[in-house]
């Protein structure tokens, strides 16, 4: 009887902003991702992000800017994270299973929104790594399919193994009841591997000054007229991806002031 009733009381949180795990999937070594209740009261436009974390040796939070993967429609919210073995943060998050809580400040930012970019034809999502957790919440989003005729999903890994993330999420796009009609043939996905052989290869910014990645899918090359794009990933990728797209025409924007491109400045890296 002791076990039937207490499995129908709402357990206590523990945590200040608490939120329950509902599933962990390790993807590698040191690649995870999660997905957590949802505040009833919490509103976000897809591509942004919240801090979340746990508690610290200290007794006081442990905090990160982490975007939201899942779109904004989605009943719970997903994370996708990297695994730093001497992480302040990682070291601990990493071991996370359902039913324990994280902490979770529901004051959603971010400049990777649709209101920080001038109407266009075509964007493109630029991310490495873990950078891409945005724009799975983008790809996921009506919005995106609704404002621009084609969406280019650029990602960058070093093995083809931490590629799998984005893979299987651009492959269940297809089939998904909401919003699989609407993507159709607009979105293309180019994923490319640094370190291991692959059928695409080389950093995006390689990908983009030489062409290549216009010729492989067949597109024409960037203009300020129709292109917009949308950056996350380290602090030296973002400024040398700003480099490239300021090349071709464009300027970067921000939600108080809508442009061509907009970058994310708060990704998580390395010794989180």
């Amino acid at each position: 009887m002791t076990d039937t009733s207490a499995a129908t009381v709402p357990p206590v949180k523990t945590l200040p902003d608490a939120q329950t795990v509902t599933a962990v999937r390790h993807w590698t070594d040191a690649l995870f991702s999660f997905r957590v209740s949802r505040p009833q009261s919490l509103r976000f436009k897809s591509g942004q992000f919240v801090m979340i974390g746990l508690m610290g040796d200290n007794g006081k939070p442990l905090l990160r800017a982490y975007s939201i993967a899942s779109p904004a429609w989605d009943e719970e919210l997903e994370f996708y994270s990297i695994k730093v073995p001497d992480g302040p943060l990682t070291s601990k998050l990493q071991h996370i299973q359902p039913g324990d809580e994280i902490i979770l400040r529901p004051k959603p930012v971010g400049t990777l929104v649709h209101d920080a970019l001038l109407p266009g034809k075509r964007v493109w999502f630029l991310a490495t790594g873990t950078g891409i957790a945005p724009f799975a919440s983008l790809m996921r989003e009506p919005e995106t399919y609704e404002k621009f005729d084609e969406v280019v999903m650029m990602h960058t890994c070093r093995t083809v193994a931490e590629l799998e993330y984005g893979r299987e999420l651009v492959e269940s796009l297809k089939d998904d009841p909401l919003i699989g009609e609407m993507v159709g043939d607009k979105l293309k996905y180019y994923p490319t591997a640094t370190r291991e052989p692959f059928h695409h290869t080389g950093r995006i910014t390689e990908n983009l000054r030489s062409g290549k990645v216009f010729e492989d899918l067949g597109l024409t090359p960037m203009s300020p007229e129709t292109d917009r794009a949308m950056v996350c990933g380290s602090l030296a990728f973002n400024k040398d991806v700003m480099e490239v797209l300021e090349s071709f025409g464009l300027h970067e924007g921000a939600n108080s002031e809508p442009r061509e491109y907009v970058v994310e400045k708060a990704f998580v890296g390395d010794g989180v």
